[in-house]
């Protein structure tokens, strides 16, 4: 078997794929840029009412699934099925405080189907911590 076709294949979540970015922010800043209608529209898709209470279930345009955990400033967890896929993946959002006043933004998505999903969800991952670094230039 190749080894290249198994990357990021786990035993116990299938796929799985991790991205994370340090920024000059706050955890603060970071918390809102992420959960604020329009943070949670550019990585959620829009048209949703999302309201960030475990249990809460959601539908946006690209998909639907349900908010598991919320601990402010630190960390979101919930279930996010885009439509063209068979089951739902579990994202886990981190916000991770530095010194100098960096915070870490950390995606983490398993879960999976196949390589080729965590593929295009790396790419995906990788444009949103780029529009938040783009965002936070023009603050």
């Amino acid at each position: 078997m190749d080894s290249h076709k198994s990357i990021g294949l786990t035993k116990t979540v299938g796929y799985q794929v991790g991205v994370r970015k340090t920024f000059p922010i706050s955890q603060q800043q970071a918390w809102s840029l992420i959960t604020a209608e329009e943070g949670l529209n550019a990585w959620l898709g829009g048209g949703g009412n999302i309201i960030l209470k475990p249990g809460h279930q959601y539908r946006t345009t690209v998909g639907t699934g349900e908010i598991r955990i919320v601990k402010p400033l630190l960390q979101l967890r919930l279930t996010w099925k885009k439509e063209e896929w068979q089951r739902p993946s579990t994202i886990q959002i981190r916000i991770l405080s530095k010194e100098n006043n960096k915070t870490t933004i950390s995606f983490h998505q398993e879960h999976l189907a196949n390589q080729q999903i965590r593929e295009e969800m790396k790419r995906y991952w990788e444009s949103r911590l780029a529009s938040i670094e783009e965002s936070i230039q023009k603050m």
